[in-house]
């Protein structure tokens, strides 16, 4: 009888600890009663984010925020937003908590690396179940080059280079539309019937954002070699880049003496407001950040070069980190497996954001919730998608260097050997003096 006693009385207190427990939502438990993981969407906490990329706290809510707190309401949200006084260095020295940082893979490395802040979410990604074949294998593979192997981020949505094209100018002057696959060769061709000066109006026929060709180039080439740490431009492959789509676009009867002129080379605001630019290389996203609406326009696939004519622009993926300092790692790891799930990722490309997962019907939603359902948007994954290119610490110290010469060289101010020369010894130096700095 008092063996009972004491056996119901150890079966009772068992019980009331699994209860009390299970109300507080501090523990789930498995089949043999033992205490497993706790549940912390209950638990009331602060997450914050931060991201280099200057985003609005309005956009970031718009694509991010709003979604995580329908899905999390336990936790409060918080964006920093990065301006003067507002830098990732002066937050980190004031001690302000960061718990996700998340960037474009153009400036990953410059910002959470460079800052010390990064931490291999390996084990987390496994506690969590999250089935890394559900990704892009380019974008996670650039991650892990990143990461020396480990796996400092997971991406969330994605981006490519889209070739843009004002149908007005097109029907003006009585030429055909483009298609997707087409050449660089033939875009040229396009160039040369659409540069024209008519009813007092410099009309050019094509230009690419320069920020972008060198961070999306098809040939997956590297700003720095990361072997060397050396600038990377002596590769004739940049120069091929160079010259198609610098130098001979502005071969074109008045196309140079129009960057001449104006000291400038077109882009968005040519294409977007004056509409005196037929075609434009840039992110798939321009036509979801910028107002568009007086413009008739459509897009194809961005043109092939002739060297790699099966391979399209890079990926150019938005990762988010659980940072090394956050004290609430397992709930920062919550939000991101929940922003990479296929329920959110769904959500996401409906919105005009290129998702990141490979479900076929994830991606044929792409921007269909938008005002641009009719476009042609399924050109954003024709053909295959080059290697993300290999990144360094000392990409962002040179990236003003790639930038440096292509309105020169449409101008004829100088030529290409001339401007590889320069750009050769000047990224170099950049590079020492960051080295030199960064062992300080």
């Amino acid at each position: 009888m008092l063996q009972r006693q004491k056996r119901w009385k150890a079966i009772s207190s068992a019980t009331a600890i699994a209860i009390l427990l299970a109300g507080c939502g501090e523990a789930k438990w498995d089949d043999t009663g033992a205490s497993v993981s706790s549940d912390i969407t209950k638990e009331k906490l602060e997450l914050v984010f931060f991201s280099n990329s200057q985003d609005s706290v309005e956009s970031f809510d718009e694509r991010y925020g709003n979604s995580i707190r329908k899905k999390f309401p336990n936790f409060t949200i918080t964006y920093l937003q990065k301006n003067k006084s507002n830098s990732f260095q002066n937050l980190i020295a004031a001690g302000q908590p960061i718990d996700i940082y998340w960037d474009s893979v153009g400036f990953f490395v410059g910002g959470i690396q460079e800052s010390g802040l990064q931490y291999d979410m390996t084990e987390l990604i496994k506690k969590n179940k999250v089935d890394l074949n559900r990704f892009d294998e380019n974008d996670l593979n650039a991650m892990k080059q990143m990461s020396g192997g480990k796996l400092y981020g997971l991406p969330v949505v994605t981006n490519t280079l889209s070739f843009f094209y004002n149908k007005d100018l097109f029907d003006k002057f009585g030429v055909t539309y483009p298609k997707d696959g087409m050449m660089w060769d033939e875009a040229l061709e396009l160039n040369k019937k659409l540069t024209r000066y008519e009813g007092q109006v410099q009309y050019m026929g094509l230009a690419v954002s320069y920020g972008h060709i060198i961070r999306l180039n098809p040939f997956s080439l590297p700003m720095v070699d990361p072997a060397s740490n050396k600038i990377a431009v002596n590769d004739e492959k940049w120069k091929t880049i160079y010259n198609n789509v610098f130098v001979r676009p502005a071969e074109a009867p008045g196309y140079r003496e129009e960057v001449v002129m104006k000291n400038a080379y077109p882009q968005t605001n040519e294409f977007v407001k004056t509409k005196n630019l037929a075609m434009y290389g840039f992110l798939t996203s321009l036509v979801f950040t910028q107002d568009v609406s007086s413009l008739n326009w459509d897009m194809i696939s961005f043109p092939r070069f002739k060297e790699a004519p099966d391979l399209g622009p890079q990926n150019y993926p938005t990762y988010f980190s659980v940072t090394s300092t956050s004290k609430h790692k397992e709930a920062a790891m919550e939000v991101i497996k929940f922003l990479t799930s296929d329920e959110n990722q769904m959500e996401l490309s409906k919105l005009g954001n290129m998702p990141v997962v490979n479900k076929e019907s994830i991606r044929n939603a792409f921007g269909q919730a938008t005002r641009h359902a009719d476009k042609n948007l399924k050109s954003v994954y024709y053909g295959k998608s080059s290697p993300i290119m290999p990144k360094t610490i000392y990409d962002d110290a040179v990236f003003s260097t790639y930038g440096k010469y292509y309105r020169d060289l449409a101008a004829g101010k100088t030529d290409i050997n001339t401007a590889f020369r320069n750009m050769e010894e000047e990224g170099n130096k950049k590079i020492e003096d960051l080295k030199t700095k960064l062992q300080k």
